[in-house]
């Protein structure tokens, strides 16, 4: 059953270049009947993952922090009346640090927010207007310290592994973000993804992505100063004090079930995988229809649940623990990995075993998709 849920909100103000989410730009939001779908949603939702209270909630997009207040209010009483919380439950929403979304801090936090994941990604203009965001340094940095007194807990995100990007400019700029004290911090290497206006750059070669090798630098560098800063790793690009792990992402990784609501939305509950409509008129007319947005529902079988628990675990620097997949989805240990290759791999300084858990290292972290591929047993991954 569902611990976990998932509330989608896929407005923009602006589509950001290298931006692959379901996020969407519009005019002007019907925010009453935004309200109505999302509560529909939710209820459709609930009557197939009740019967365990929620430990974590999380607001994605898009760009929650433009919902009104009164909107996350609604759906969090909502969500209490049908699941019920956890005492100590997490509540998350993703923030950017414009003035204006700054202002509702306190209002969010008042609807019951009592964490939010901050989207700085840089603290450096030229590169903040180059990433196509439409805040300054500056204003992310008092949107932080507005953050740090409305919320419990405060993470933000940068962007690194730019083009051109030197060790020296990473290190100063990593340095100035560990300064602010939050307990998390989530650090991406710039991806390209297919279908951005950053894919289009790089095909016309307006800029060339930083190499591979000084990407690899750039990590190394990364989880030296986390670590020495009392953040260390506790996924490849996530960061935190110890007991301040991202509760509700951690249900992904450690492959736990997990309702999703709201356009584009994906959940893993009960052995079956749920999509809703990712764009935010279908989804809409889906609601109005059918009661929910759901696009796509089917079974996962054990063979692919095993897979996608080993593909999401193996992020994880704790790593996955074989003997309890081998119970969860009924597949034998030594059928979940492809024999050969754990010796190989331990041998490259890539992963490391200890008794039936295994995970990857330091330098096997930044080359995850590729030890990925080695290790997953074949017929995992066909299944």
């Amino acid at each position: 059953m569902a611990r976990a849920l998932y509330i989608h909100w896929p407005f923009c103000a602006k589509k950001c270049p290298y931006c692959d989410f379901n996020s969407h730009v519009r005019e002007s939001v019907d925010v009453a009947a935004w309200r109505a779908a999302l509560v529909a949603d939710m209820q459709a939702e609930a009557q197939a993952t009740g019967g365990e209270t929620l430990t974590s909630i999380f607001f994605g997009g898009g760009t929650p922090s433009l919902m009104p207040p009164e909107l996350v209010e609604t759906l969090l009483e909502k969500a209490e009346r049908l699941w019920g919380f956890a005492p100590d439950i997490e509540i998350t929403l993703e923030a950017n640090p414009s003035s204006i979304e700054a202002a509702r801090f306190a209002a969010l936090a008042q609807a019951g927010v009592n964490r939010v994941s901050i989207g700085v990604q840089s603290l450096d203009d030229d590169t903040l207007k180059w990433l196509g965001r439409l805040h300054g340094a500056k204003e992310a940095l008092n949107a932080l310290e507005v953050a740090q007194k409305a919320f419990e807990r405060v993470s933000f995100d940068l962007i690194y592994a730019l083009p051109g990007q030197t060790a020296y400019e990473w290190r100063e700029q990593l340095s100035r973000a560990l300064d602010f004290g939050t307990s998390h911090l989530s650090l991406y290497q710039l991806t390209i993804e297919p279908g951005t206006r950053f894919a289009t750059d790089v095909r016309r070669g307006v800029f060339d992505p930083l190499g591979d090798d000084a990407a690899a630098d750039l990590f190394a560098l990364t989880q030296e100063l986390t670590e020495h800063a009392g953040l260390p790793a506790y996924e490849t690009s996530n960061h935190a004090r110890p007991g301040e792990q991202s509760r509700h992402n951690l249900t992904y990784w450690r492959y736990q079930d997990y309702a999703g609501i709201g356009p584009g939305a994906h959940g893993r509950r009960g052995g079956f995988a749920t999509m809703r409509h990712r764009k935010p008129e279908n989804f809409l007319k889906a609601v109005g229809e059918r009661g929910h947005g759901i696009a796509e529902q089917r079974v996962l079988v054990p063979a692919e649940q095993a897979s996608e628990a080993l593909l999401m675990g193996l992020r994880l620097v704790e790593g996955v623990e074989l003997t309890d997949l081998e119970m969860r989805f009924g597949i034998a240990a030594n059928k979940l990995i492809n024999k050969s290759k754990p010796t190989h791999l331990q041998s490259i300084g890539l992963m490391w075993r200890e008794g039936d858990r295994i995970g990857l290292t330091r330098a096997g972290r930044p080359v995850l998709d590729a030890v990925l591929g080695e290790l997953v047993a074949d017929d995992l991954v066909q299944a």
